[in-house]
C-alpha cells in the first residue's frame, strides 16, 4: 500500500512531499507478503544494496522491517509528476532505450561480483528449484488456459498454444541453464514497474518495487522486459539493437562480456514472461486489467519465445 503525503517545513532539505508504503491491509496480500520474503526484501535493499548500484531508483529517506508481525514503512522520493509505464499498452523504442539504459546501470556496477553470495536474503535459483517451477506450472497451467486458451489461439496460432504445453516439460531444464555470470537482479523489470518523465526537467526513467531482489543470471531481466514492453512489431525492428545497447552498457563498467553468451541466453530467457503469467495468473485476485496485462503478458512473450526458437534451445 503506497500513501503520498505532503510535507511543510522551513527546512529547504526537507522534501514538499514523500510516498510511503506499507504491508498490504488485506489479510491474503498481507500473509503473501510476509511468507515470501517480499516485504523484507524490499526493505533490505534499500538498506544493503541500493547505494552500491547506479540505476535511479527512488531515494529512501527510511526503511524498516517488524520481523515479528510483518509491518514495513518505506519512506521514499515523491516521483510526481513521472507516469507509470503501462504494461497493456506498451512503449515506444525511446522508452525502451531508457529502460534498457537503467538496467545496465543496475546489473553492471556488481556484475560477477562474488560478495553477493554474501548477501542471503536475495533471492536464487537452487539446484531443487527446476522441480518445484515445474511442480507449479504444472498446477497452474489448466487455470491458465481455462482463461487465456481462446486468446493464445487468436493472437499466436495453434504453435503457441502448444509452446505452453511443450514448455511444461522443459522447466528443469530452463532453471538449469541459468549460469554465471551473476549479478542483482530486479525480478519484475517491466513498464508498470517503470516510472518516466513527464517534463523535460524530470528523471527520464526510474525503476520502483524493489520485492523481488535476487542474486542470478540479469539477462532474464532484458529479455522479460523487451518481450512484453514492446509490443510485437517493435520488438522484431529493434530487439538486437537493443540487446547491443544493454551489452554496451555493462562492458562500461569495465566488465568483459561474451555477447554469443548475452544473445544465447535472451533467447531462452523469452519464455521467462509465459512461467510469470502462468503462475502468477493464478494466485492473484483477478481485476479486468489484471486479466488483459496477463493475457498480452503470455502472448507476447509466446511470439518471442517462438521467433527466438527459445524451447529448441533448452
Amino acid at each position: 500500500m503506497n500513501l503520498r503525503y505532503v510535507l511543510t517545513s522551513d527546512d529547504l532539505s526537507v522534501p514538499s512531499s514523500v510516498v510511503v508504503k506499507m504491508a498490504s491491509p488485506d489479510p491474503t496480500s498481507r500473509a503473501t507478503g510476509i511468507g515470501l520474503r517480499n516485504y523484507e526484501r524490499e526493505v533490505k535493499f534499500y538498506n544493503e544494496v541500493a547505494s552500491s548500484l547506479d540505476v535511479r531508483l527512488p531515494h529512501c529517506y527510511f526503511a524498516d522491517w517488524n520481523e515479528a508481525g510483518g509491518d514495513i514503512a518505506i519512506v521514499l522520493e515523491d516521483m510526481s509528476p513521472s507516469e507509470q509505464g503501462d504494461q497493456i499498452r506498451g512503449c515506444g523504442i525511446e522508452e525502451a532505450r531508457l529502460a534498457v539504459a537503467e538496467l545496465s546501470r543496475l546489473h553492471g556496477p556488481r556484475w560477477n561480483d562474488p560478495t553477493l553470495f554474501n548477501i542471503d536474503w536475495l533471492q536464487r535459483r537452487e539446484a531443487e528449484d527446476g522441480a518445484r517451477l515445474h511442480g507449479l506450472y504444472s498446477l497452474f497451467k489448466p487455470g491458465f488456459l481455462g482463461i487465456y486458451n481462446d486468446a493464445i489461439l487468436t493472437e499466436t496460432g495453434q504453435d503457441g498454444l502448444d509452446c505452453v504445453n511443450q514448455l511444461e516439460k522443459l522447466i528443469p531444464a530452463y532453471v538449469a541453464a541459468k549460469n554465471e555470470p551473476f549479478t542483482v537482479t530486479h525480478g519484475d523489470y517491466r513498464l508498470d514497474n517503470l516510472m518516466f518523465a513527464t517534463t523535460t526537467d524530470g528523471v527520464p526513467c526510474a525503476v520502483v518495487d524493489w520485492q523481488t531482489p535476487g542474486h542470478g543470471n540479469g539477462v532474464g531481466d532484458l529479455a522479460y522486459f523487451i518481450g512484453a514492453g514492446l509490443l510485437p512489431h517493435d520488438r522484431r525492428k529493434y530487439e538486437w539493437e537493443l540487446v547491443d545497447l544493454y551489452i554496451a552498457g555493462i562492458e562500461s563498467y569495465g566488465h568483459p562480456v561474451d555477447h554469443e553468451w548475452v544473445k544465447d541466453h535472451y533467447r531462452k530467457e523469452a519464455i521467462a514472461g509465459l512461467v510469470m503469467a502462468v503462475i502468477a495468473s493464478q494466485i492473484v485476485g483477478r481485476t479486468d486489467r489484471g486479466d488483459k496485462m496477463f493475457e498480452v503478458m503470455a502472448t507476447r512473450h509466446i511470439v518471442q519465445a517462438l521467433e527466438n526458437g527459445a524451447l529448441s534451445l533448452l
